[in-house]
């Protein structure tokens, strides 16, 4: 059995409560999918402006790839 500790208002729908445990899940995905699949961990450079660049790289990489996700028909998903 898992339990969840949380500080939002005790009013909060249970709804609201579950979209937010999974949205964990959503941004370690993404997190992941950045890293593996977009290069995030690749950056051996000294300079902040140079990693600078290459997260915002990636971070429009990872947009670009989401949305293009989010535009197939809900058929065409199964093949990501």
């Amino acid at each position: 059995m898992q339990f969840w500790l949380s500080s939002l208002p005790s009013g909060m729908p249970l709804a609201t409560l579950v979209r937010l445990t999974k949205l964990r899940w959503r941004i370690e995905h993404d997190y992941r999918e950045m890293k593996q699949a977009l290069g995030l961990a690749h950056f051996e450079g000294r300079t902040w402006g140079g990693w600078h660049h290459h997260v915002t790289l990636v971070s429009a990489a990872h947009a670009f790839c989401t949305l293009r996700r989010m535009a197939r028909a809900p058929k065409d998903t199964a093949a990501v």
